[in-house]
């Protein structure tokens, strides 16, 4: 029997256990109704967006926060690990006149691919410094591109998995792979200063200036850390000799 079918005298022609009967399937139907809303709403707070625009990619927890974003970053940030993203962020806005927000979107970006790579993130903010002063559309003459001066050309199979060679500019994809051609070149050769030499092209360099400009800036974020937490901050880093690791002729380099 279809509920709309039922007139408004047809109560009364009902035989009690019939209308009974009726009754108890009304309320079963709706009770099935509501426990589909009930568990759809489950599953949509748990699970994102999945009655809107689809889901989240999975490599957008590495992605940089729009500093307006409807659910700020710094919220899900424990108090200690704020407290230490604040004081590298101010510092970064200060001394190359960035915005606080970019500046702690991409030391918090820093913090989460340094942890992602296994590299240590204040060398990665160095590094980001020293090539290109927290400028994401920076150039040089020689082809290298970004926050962390990739060259397309010598590492397009790490840009194609974020979009192809277009995407050296996007912030996050940059540091992403910047940080991917640290770690290995810190794997391949066992030796930071070396690595970091290989990273600027300059393994030609008897002097290693480009090491000791990286080291010294990580030297600085290191004693901002330590401020922010109230620690001595640690000894100034010894320079690192690569000149004799070069000339083993048994050592033999790949040019970047």
């Amino acid at each position: 029997m279809r509920i709309g079918s039922i007139s408004p005298g047809s109560f009364q022609a009902m035989a009690p256990s019939r209308l009974a009967l009726w009754f108890r399937k009304l309320v079963s139907v709706l009770a099935l109704c509501a426990s589909f809303a009930a568990l759809a709403l489950i599953v949509d707070t748990q699970h994102g967006r999945l009655f809107g625009g689809g889901l989240e990619s999975p490599s957008d927890d590495l992605s940089v926060a729009a500093p307006h974003a409807a659910q700020d970053p710094r919220e899900l940030l424990a108090p200690a690990e704020e407290s230490r993203y604040r004081a590298l962020s101010e510092f970064v806005a200060n001394r190359y006149r960035v915005s606080q927000d970019v500046a702690f979107d991409l030391v918090s970006l820093a913090h989460r691919v340094g942890e992602h790579h296994q590299v240590d993130p204040l060398l990665i903010i160095a590094v980001i410094a020293i090539e290109s002063r927290f400028n994401p559309i920076a150039e040089s003459v020689k082809g290298a591109k970004g926050l962390m001066q990739i060259i397309p050309k010598y590492h397009s199979d790490k840009l194609e998995a974020f979009g192809g060679e277009s995407a050296v500019f996007d912030p996050a994809t940059n540091i992403r792979v910047g940080a991917q051609i640290l770690k290995e070149y810190m794997r391949s050769t066992g030796n930071l200063g070396i690595a970091l030499q290989m990273y600027a092209g300059a393994l030609s360099d008897s002097e290693d200036q480009y090491t000791q400009k990286v080291l010294n800036e990580k030297q600085r974020l290191q004693q901002v850390v330590a401020q922010s937490l109230r620690r001595p901050a640690p000894p100034a880093p010894a320079p690192i000799r690569t000149a004799a690791a070069r000339n083993n002729k048994a050592f033999n380099l790949p040019l970047d």
